[in-house]
């Protein structure tokens, strides 16, 4: 029998489970064939998180509501050109946040760019109650809708090719990279033909990777599992060019961006690394 690694610590139900399951593999002969079929629902511990990722970023954004991320204000400097309103077209421009969290990300941009109209969709219930509590929140401004883009078909709230401007803001890195593809083929439906997907995530060799590998939470290549049962995934510039390629974009802009932070309470540097990317309908 072997062992499940140690990060699946991180959900007490699920190591129960599996103590369980040897138990009934090595002294229970007659039960072992309907806990195998059990086990067979999880073949590997990225499904298992990716069928629960509901559930622990529900939890998160219970546990921080609104806390936890800062404005992104930082956006406006990065990709204004993108936000601003064109002086030729009468239409409002309309931005899909794919993972809107509490909306860090929504709120600083109504308030920066006034003709901005915001779809917003999340996995967590929570989440999405936050951005509608936000003292910001106006009904004609802002739509904000639960949604798991990994399965839940992203037309069944947008119109086709509708969408002028699509944000991924640490959001792709949280889920399994099996399911990435089928999130740009879903995201490309509601996109327009000369629209933009702006991306920001976390990039490999990042002080956060670096210290969930050394607390062995690696579920696959790349692929890691916090201590709250949340994921991230660390993306290479080759790595991210290459899937929005298969998946019918092109990369406009792709940078890696380091920080060194200084946390002087704990005496540590963190070395910080993010990527931002910019990707365009391949023609």
């Amino acid at each position: 029998m072997t062992v499940v690694p140690l990060a699946i610590a991180v959900d007490l139900r699920y190591r129960r489970w599996r103590h369980q399951f040897s138990l009934f593999i090595s002294h229970d002969p007659w039960f072992r064939p309907m806990v195998i079929q059990a086990a067979g629902r999880y073949p590997n511990l990225a499904e298992y998180y990716q069928k629960n990722a509901t559930k622990f970023w529900d939890n998160f954004y219970k546990r921080h509501k609104n806390k936890f991320f800062k404005d992104r204000h930082y956006l406006e400097k990065d990709w204004g050109q993108y936000f601003s309103d064109d002086a030729n077209s009468a239409n409002v421009k309309v931005l899909l946040e794919v993972g809107c969290g509490a909306g860090n990300t929504i709120f600083p941009l109504i308030a920066a760019y006034p003709e901005l109209y915001v779809q917003a969709c999340d996995i967590s219930p929570h989440a999405v109650a936050l951005v509608k509590s936000h003292a910001e929140f106006k009904e004609d401004r802002v739509n904000a809708f639960l949604c798991d883009v990994t399965v839940d078909n992203l037309l069944e709230k947008i119109n086709p090719f509708s969408v002028d401007v699509i944000t991924l803001v640490f959001m792709l890195s949280a889920v399994s990279p099996h399911k990435m593809p089928s999130i740009l083929q879903n995201i490309k439906r509601v996109l327009k033909p000369d629209g933009y997907v702006l991306l920001r995530d976390y990039a490999i060799g990042d002080f956060a990777q670096v210290k969930l590998g050394n607390k062995n939470q690696m579920i696959s290549e790349g692929f890691y599992v916090r201590g709250d049962g949340t994921c991230s995934f660390y993306f290479s510039e080759d790595f991210l060019s290459t899937l929005f390629f298969q998946a019918g974009f092109n990369t406009v802009d792709i940078s890696t961006y380091c920080k060194q932070i200084k946390n002087s309470h704990k005496n540590i540097t963190m070395d910080r690394r993010w990527v931002r990317a910019v990707f365009n309908n391949l023609e």
